[in-house]
């Protein structure tokens, strides 16, 4: 059952794909045969847009129905997504029929849109695998596998928390970038708060899983993440 809710989220989504893939090449390139005079190139990749964004709204209905509870909000978002990039196709539609073309729908109206969105899905999956019991609402791990074993080599050798670390510094250099001073702070501020927590109470676990070994493992690297030492109460 550990990795279950992941089957039937992958399951969905390549449903929808296959579906999507048979419309688009065969059902509609048949009916645009029968129907030349009727559909231009510009109909047919319409119609292969709104195909698939009819499918990507059932499959995020599948999952919302089907899946472990860490992926129904994800099931819920896709759904959403879906709908949003079809409504606005059809309010320029109605609103104003002349302007309406290929690029109505919104749906790679930019980079920087994609790019945003694929690290959404990204952090999203991230923090499922971070689930360990899908009836809680937290992330900690609270007993310890059969199969679970400290991992102090390769990036967990330069620091304790590498992917906390990645999200920290990550989070401040997007406002950087974007040259907002206050953002900055504010992002700054509120991600080392809530990775100081975090860490401090996953620790204490960890210390309880591996004990000594993990002692003589904070000693030897740091978490990662600056004026942050986690829980050290064991640590000379």
């Amino acid at each position: 059952m550990k990795y279950e809710s992941g089957r039937i989220a992958l399951t969905s989504f390549v449903a929808a794909l296959v579906t999507f893939a048979f419309c688009e090449y065969l059902i509609v390139p048949y009916l645009n045969s029968l129907q030349y005079r009727i559909y231009n190139v510009s109909h047919q990749q319409i119609s292969h847009r709104a195909v698939f964004l009819g499918y990507t709204f059932s499959a995020g209905l599948l999952m919302y129905n089907t899946a472990m509870p860490s992926w129904k909000n994800f099931g819920m978002y896709v759904s959403i997504l879906s709908t949003f990039h079809l409504t606005e196709y059809l309010g320029i539609a109605f609103t104003n029929p002349a302007a309406v073309n290929i690029k109505s729908f919104f749906i790679n109206h930019s980079p920087a849109y994609v790019g945003a969105a694929i690290m959404s899905w990204l952090e999203f999956y991230r923090k499922v695998l971070f689930c360990t019991n899908e009836t809680k609402p937290s992330y900690l791990q609270h007993k310890k596998a059969k199969n679970h074993t400290l991992v102090t080599h390769g990036v967990y050798a330069i620091c304790r928390h590498p992917s906390y670390a990645g999200w920290f510094y990550w989070s401040i250099g997007t406002q950087l970038i974007l040259q907002n001073p206050i953002c900055l702070l504010a992002y700054a501020i509120m991600s080392w708060r809530f990775f100081n927590e975090r860490i401090m109470a996953e620790e204490v676990y960890l210390l309880r899983f591996f004990g000594q070994d993990y002692v003589e493992y904070q000693k030897k690297v740091k978490a990662g993440l600056p004026f942050i030492k986690g829980y050290t109460e064991f640590v000379n």
